[in-house]
Parts: structure tokens; C-alpha cells; sequence
């Protein structure tokens, strides 16, 4: 699993907007900037829609006010999805990331087996990156929401 300290894997990604969708490298994502990632286990879920990535869109600005550069929701699902779900959230201020094949979220470790629910999916966590190298990361048990709150990571930074 990924740790503090560690750089963030070369997998592709995809951004997805409502405007579109561009394919993109993970490390550029991250490169020269402090970026906040935050994961769930899937768009549209309970907990997801109504905490998690709520939290975020509510904190962008004071996030930004604490120098953050950018905030990524990443989710292994398609680009379509991750796109109706930001869109559906008012998620403007969040770079909505597909990892519909789960590349990047394996090659840190973080993924889960969810059988019939969804199959292969992230780990809910949240992390720091600055500059590409993690900050700060903080990984939730299963079937639990504290550690990767908006609030908790503002506080922290």
C-alpha cells in the first residue's frame, strides 16, 4: 500500500467533466501543485453522495486558502458516471477522476474486492500530495467515514 513519502504511480486516468473527458497521466496530475485526493468506494453510493464528496465541494475555497492547487474525487468507475455524479453534486470545484480499470488505485495498493456490489474498488481514504510525493494519508477501516472527512484533512493542513 502507498505510504507517506512515497510518489504517486505512473498510471493513466481519466478526468472527466461535463464538458468531456481527457485521458491523463496520474504523476501530471500532481506534479508542481499541492493536490487533495479523496477516493470512495463508488459515485452514487449513500455514503459518498451524501458526506463525502459533499464535504469537499462545501470546503474548495478553504481549501484553496490553505494553498491547495487542486482537489481530485477519484472513484474506480467510467468517466461517464464519475462525470453525472460531479455534475449532479455541483462538484465544479472537484477534478472528478475515473479509474474505470482501477490502474492507479492498484498500483498504490489501495484497492478492495467487493464481490457483487461492484467488484474491484478503492478504498475509501484520503490523502496530501505535494508535488507528486504523499503528505499525508488517511485510510479508512471498512465501513467507515472519519479520517478522510473534508473537515479532518483541512484541519490538517
Amino acid at each position: 500500500m502507498i505510504q507517506v513519502g512515497d510518489q504517486i504511480p505512473d498510471a493513466a486516468v481519466t478526468v472527466a467533466g461535463q464538458d468531456g473527458h481527457e485521458n491523463v497521466n496520474a504523476q501530471s496530475l500532481f506534479s508542481g501543485k499541492k493536490v487533495v485526493m479523496f477516493a470512495v468506494p463508488g459515485a452514487f453510493t449513500p455514503t459518498c453522495s451524501e458526506s463525502h464528496l459533499p464535504g469537499y465541494v462545501v470546503a474548495a475555497d478553504q481549501f484553496k486558502a490553505k494553498g491547495v492547487d487542486s482537489i481530485v474525487c477519484l472513484s474506480v468507475n467510467d468517466a461517464f458516471v464519475m462525470s453525472a455524479w460531479g455534475a449532479s453534486q455541483n462538484a465544479d470545484n472537484i477534478t472528478m477522476l475515473a479509474d474505470g480499470g482501477g490502474a492507479l488505485t492498484k498500483a498504490m495498493g489501495m484497492e478492495m474486492e467487493t464481490a457483487d456490489f461492484g467488484g474491484t474498488r478503492s478504498q475509501r481514504y484520503a490523502m496530501v500530495v505535494d508535488n507528486g510525493v504523499v503528505s499525508l494519508l488517511n485510510v479508512e477501516p471498512p465501513q467507515t467515514f472519519e479520517g478522510s472527512k473534508a473537515e479532518v484533512i483541512l484541519a490538517a493542513l
